[in-house]
């Protein structure tokens, strides 16, 4: 069990700043969210990034509060509100890369100006060096809509002059012109000046070849210029030639050259993926990765984290994507380090990290001084217990009949992982090839291996690669369990390429896991080390993109599954097994967050939880496939031989509207739009009919033809009419099963976690349909007028909402009133026995304060009612204390006469109760 840190939440609530909800609306909200029984605001990023980003992960300025969301004032006001409250900020901060579109980024700027020489330089992970010569001490800047030379000759890229300052204007986008190629254009204004000019500007061009003296140097041009009209217009005639005229190809030299000069190479977007040669975000343009394990570089983006922590503005930090850092052990004991430092406290800060764990096969390093992750895992475990795995069969028969999808899923994340490689991520794959082609020339055993070789053994390796990364020690050594993940990728590789020579796979082997031979230098055993952890920055972006970002699309046999650190493979799981992984985090993480929602899952939980339970209803999903298909069949559209929608989109379709489907009213014009987004959202990712490079515009069409259509009652009553009445039959046990997530997520070890407005209901999909504007006030309201209606009475009228709400407010009440309890109690779980054991599940917590009991029902849609009172016959605890308990949803004191879970839950399907420990 880790340290406990100074301050642990007892609850969090997740807020989305930017510029639509800005520090004003969320100190507008601070005395619901405490009201409601919040600990802690868990912040989305809010330092400087593009006006108009959503999201706040572009980060262009660690040092600088985003002006869109708030000024000083505001933002003062807002940390006043929390303080005032005694509620602590979580902040989600941004170390692996930062936002270099637009003109913001001013290291950025710096280092497309000077290249190599800019003292920003080492600040990004270039490889100044790359195989293609024309790329040495340049930048690839992918950025063009065409071929460079289309580009050029249409006139698109155009040099402008302002304030002293030399850029290159192509659309909305502006790039420095760097100072020592100023005397390119500089010399061809001196042909128009007198002799007086001529001195001025080339003592100005003196100054301009030393980059110690271009800011002195730029200032006095511009001194220059603003006082002198015959000077400006000299300028401007010789942008105007520089600049070129469309139709006259040649007009276009000087531009040319002068670009070719700079510290970048403009080139065509698609170029990116076989020639960038700086490390991204993923395989994002716009996010350039950030070498935050160099000392200057980790004091220089942390100034503003560090200040903010030291005065408490910051209770806690959640660090995203941990897997992108070079040495994650290293940064993250630095950032406890210099909390000892500024608050006093080893280990003290409640620190998260952003960290996707394979349920199979994976847990968080043990070293980490972390509390634990963003608790996808949790969110992971309860719609598997909330899946009936007895319909596991019947699901896999029904997707491949409906669809003539036969791959499985371990098959698809193979090949979509190929794809990625081969695609958006080859260049970082090519750059790994070099590398070890480096590393082979160094003994004469390997030498013999080619660089296209190896190369290939790296894709097939990392297509392999059983989890997102591993985590090489400072000598680059690996845990044990690391060194198994390599072996399992290595067997994998093989098993899946038996034509390539085994040799080869050993070589690949030995370096990953540092088995080096006792003749290399030290030199030659650092090249292996920076290889491997290259390895692992690679990996985990094609993890990522491979399987959430394209098989979770395509793989949907049930798409309650398909959740970010899920394993759709899988099919439900045991009460046994749920309760191994609750004891298994209450032992090593027990203040770990545990998540339902987040900004970044495909599905709200609502939406994911109301499709586990159509889990239980196999038979009937059959039957409504085989309709509705018949239904909509004369709405699907014929292109070049196929129906669009596939077969399988039209699966997750009806899966996706059954989810979101709206209780009560709705704007059905807005309904059919969210979908149409989804769906379009959806096609791309999946990278079959269409996709984000190679957009199938004529599918995309026909896809939201569909949907307009069968979602239209003019078109399709009957499709309407029975869709309805499956909703009303699967709702209900989508509402039972999220109101059972909401009492696991409050009762079991670690830390609640709540994602904006998902107190209440909320239907939602995948980003940005997660992003729509909360109304705060209806459920401010909303609050107020249930404080006193028993939970019976709103789970009569469930669909409201309040019901959620109050379950929620009341649990966490109950938390933060027994905080201490909850940070220090153990888990136990708790044996059922009779009819209906397998239907729910039941667990203690202790400590010396005393015992809560909690009792949940599961799989309900085998009751013939409500699984309360009598419903449940002869089911009962085994070797829980009778007599008196408190009953935390209630608020009374309750005596049982029994265990019976007809005592137990006598009109509610879950049971909260507390008894104190009497000494």
């Amino acid at each position: 069990m880790k340290n406990t840190p100074a301050r642990v939440p007892s609850s969090t609530y997740r807020l989305q700043f930017h510029r639509d909800f800005t520090f004003r609306d969320a100190a507008g909200i601070v005395e619901y969210l405490q009201d409601l029984g919040i600990s802690d605001v868990y912040a989305s990023p809010y330092f400087q990034a593009s006006p108009d980003s959503t999201h706040g992960y572009d980060v262009a300025d660690h040092n600088q509060i985003n002006p869109a969301i708030g000024d000083d004032e505001a933002y003062q006001s807002y940390l006043s509100c929390l303080k005032e409250r005694g509620m602590g900020q979580i902040l989600d901060f941004v170390p692996n890369h930062m936002g270099i579109g637009g003109s913001m980024n001013l290291w950025w700027r710096e280092v497309l100006e000077d290249g190599a020489a800019s003292p920003y330089a080492r600040y990004f992970d270039i490889d100044w060096r790359p195989g293609k010569k024309e790329l040495r001490d340049c930048v690839l800047l992918p950025i063009l809509g065409d071929r460079y030379g289309v580009v050029l000759e249409r006139g698109e890229l155009q040099i402008a002059y302002d304030k002293g300052c030399f850029t290159l204007h192509y659309f909305e986008t502006i790039l420095p012109i760097s100072p020592q190629t100023y005397s390119f254009i500089l010399r061809l204004t001196l042909k128009s000046l007198d002799d007086e000019r001529l001195q001025k500007v080339r003592e100005i061009l003196a100054k301009l070849d030393d980059l110690d003296h271009k800011i002195a140097a730029k200032e006095s041009l511009n001194s220059l210029v603003a006082g002198d009209a015959i000077l400006k217009s000299a300028i401007d005639n010789a942008l105007a030639e520089i600049n070129g005229t469309p139709g006259d190809p040649r007009s276009f030299d000087s531009l040319h050259e002068l670009l070719e000069a700079q510290s970048y190479r403009l080139s065509f977007w698609r170029v990116a993926a076989e020639e960038i040669n700086y490390r991204r975000f993923f395989d994002i343009n716009s996010l350039a990765a950030i070498r935050v394990e160099v000392p200057e570089v980790f004091e220089a983006s942390h100034q503003l984290v560090f200040e903010l922590m030291s005065r408490g503005d910051i209770t806690g930090l959640r660090i995203d994507h941990v897997d992108g850092l070079w040495d994650p052990l290293t940064y993250l004991n630095r950032l406890q380090e210099r909390y000892e430092e500024l608050c006093g406290k080893k280990n003290g800060l409640y620190l998260l990290v952003e960290k996707i764990l394979d349920p199979t096969q994976e847990t968080l390093p043990e070293d980490w001084p972390v509390q634990g992750t963003t608790g996808y895992e949790f969110a992971n475990q309860a719609v598997q217990l909330l899946v009936d795995r007895s319909a596991a069969k019947s699901f896999s028969k029904i997707y491949a009949g409906f669809t003539g999808q036969t791959d499985t899923f371990p098959d698809l994340v193979y090949e979509k992982k190929g794809l990625i490689l081969d695609t958006s991520l080859r260049s970082e794959v090519s750059s790994l090839g070099r590398m070890l082609d480096q590393i082979s020339e160094k003994h004469r055993h390997y030498r013999d291996f080619s660089r296209n070789a190896l190369t290939i053994a790296i894709r097939e390796v990392i297509a392999c690669f059983p989890v997102y990364r591993i985590y090489p020690h400072a000598d680059g050594t690996l845990s044990s369990e690391d060194e198994k993940v390599v072996l399992r990728a290595m067997i994998a590789a093989r098993r899946r390429n038996p034509s390539i020579a085994k040799a080869l796979f050993d070589f690949v082997r030995n370096v990953l896991l540092m088995r080096l031979p006792d003749e290399l230098t030290s030199e030659d055993r650092e090249l292996c080390l920076t290889f491997v952890r290259k390895f692992q920055q690679c990996s985990g972006p094609v993890m990522a993109k491979g399987l959430e970002d394209t098989v979770f699309y395509i793989y949907n046999r049930l798409v309650a599954l398909n959740e970010v650190g899920g394993h759709p493979g899988d099919f439900g799981i045991s009460q046994k097994e749920f309760h191994r992984l609750a004891n298994e985090r209450q032992q090593s993480h027990p203040h770990s967050l545990l998540a339902t929602s987040t900004h970044d899952t495909k599905r709200s939980e609502d939406v994911r939880i109301r499709l586990a339970a159509l889990s239980e209803l196999s038979g009937e999903w059959k039957a409504a496939l085989k309709k509705w298909s018949s239904l909509n069949r004369k709405l699907r559209t014929k292109i070049e031989g196929d129906i669009a929608p596939s077969r399988n989109e039209e699966y997750l379709l009806y899966q996706t509207i059954l989810g979101s489907w709206p209780l009560g009213e709705f704007d059905r014009s807005e309904y059919i739009e969210r979908i149409q987004q989804y769906m379009l959202k959806a096609l791309k990712e999946a990278k079959i009919n269409s996709s984000w490079t190679e957009p199938n515009e004529e599918w995309e069409k026909a896809v939201a033809t569909f949907i307009a259509c069968i979602l239209d009652p003019a078109q399709s009553d009957a499709f309407l009419a029975d869709l309805t009445a499956f909703v009303a039959r699967l709702a209900p046990l989508g509402a039972l099963n999220s109101l059972t997530q909401v009492v696991l997520k409050c009762t079991l070890p670690g830390v609640p976690d709540f994602y904006q407005g998902c107190e209440v209901w909320d239907l939602s999909l995948v980003d940005p349909d997660n992003r729509r504007p909360v109304d705060y006030s209806k459920r401010k309201q909303m609050l107020q007028d249930h404080r006193r209606s028993s939970l019976e009475s709103l789970l009569s009228e469930w669909t409201s909402g309040a019901i959620k709400q109050q379950l929620t407010h009341r649990l966490l009440h109950f938390r933060k009133t027994y905080d201490s309890f909850f940070r220090d109690a153990t888990y136990h779980p708790v044996a059922i026995k009779g009819t209906y054991a397998e239907h729910a599940l039941a667990f203690e917590r202790r400590t010396s304060e005393g015992r809560l009991l909690v009792v949940v029902s599961r799989l309900i849609s085998k009751f013939t009612s409500f699984p309360t009172g009598e419903a449940w016959e002869d089911a009962e605890l085994v070797g829980i204390n009778q007599g008196n308990w408190q009953d935390v949803l209630s608020g009374e004191d309750r005596f049982l006469p029994d265990t019976k879970l007809s005592s137990l839950l006598p009109a509610l399907p879950w049971a909260v109760l507390f008894q104190a420990d009497p000494a």
